[in-house]
């Protein structure tokens, strides 16, 4: 996933909306946030880097002085309305799930600049469909329905030359001449 965005309104009392789009898709994941890691993950996206470390610095620094790098963060569960994460730490040849807040873990990645995943099922349950994905899907669903309908005419026409064979082996020619009739509409 990548970040969209960020965004408020008044009537949030304070909380964001951050914003999660498909790498390779379309679908949307908004997740509310609150104001501190809105900011935290808005100063690193523009790169403003502020005269003292924030939080999410002094996590980096310290993980990177254990020697350690953050791999990727997930967003891994849905429960209740509450969204849940997990970072992946990698030291050496170790991996290790810290539990985490989403809005912390998307600022850690956003700071180690590494993946953003989201279980399928999170974003099955509560990601946004773009008006440009639900577009495509009905174009696909033609598309099916129109190769569908070819296939079907040419199981007809397949089974049609079949009947005209043997007709035509058994000398039935008069039921020949109907299938061939019956063909020569389907083809025409």
């Amino acid at each position: 996933m990548d970040i969209l965005g960020l965004s408020t309104s008044p009537s949030s009392g304070g909380a964001y909306a951050l914003i999660l789009t498909e790498v390779n898709g379309l679908r949307r994941l908004p997740i509310i946030i609150g104001s501190f890691e809105a900011q935290a993950i808005a100063l690193e996206l523009e790169n403003i880097k502020p005269p003292r470390p924030m939080t999410h610095d002094l996590l980096k620094n310290m993980i990177q002085g254990f020697d350690a790098r953050v791999q990727n963060v997930l967003v891994s569960d849905l429960s209740e309305g509450t969204f849940y994460s997990k970072i992946i730490v990698e030291r050496g040849d170790q991996l290790f799930e810290v539990d985490a807040r989403p809005s912390d873990a998307i600022a850690l990645a956003v700071r180690f600049g590494c993946e953003i995943y989201v279980n399928e099922r999170i974003l099955k349950e509560a990601g946004i469909r773009t008006d440009q994905e639900v577009e495509e899907e009905a174009q696909k669903t033609e598309q099916k329905q129109e190769m569908d309908s070819v296939n079907d005419n040419l199981s007809k026409l397949e089974q049609l030359e079949i009947d005209l064979h043997t007709a035509i082996e058994t000398e039935n020619y008069e039921k020949a001449a109907k299938i061939r009739d019956q063909i020569s509409k389907m083809k025409g």
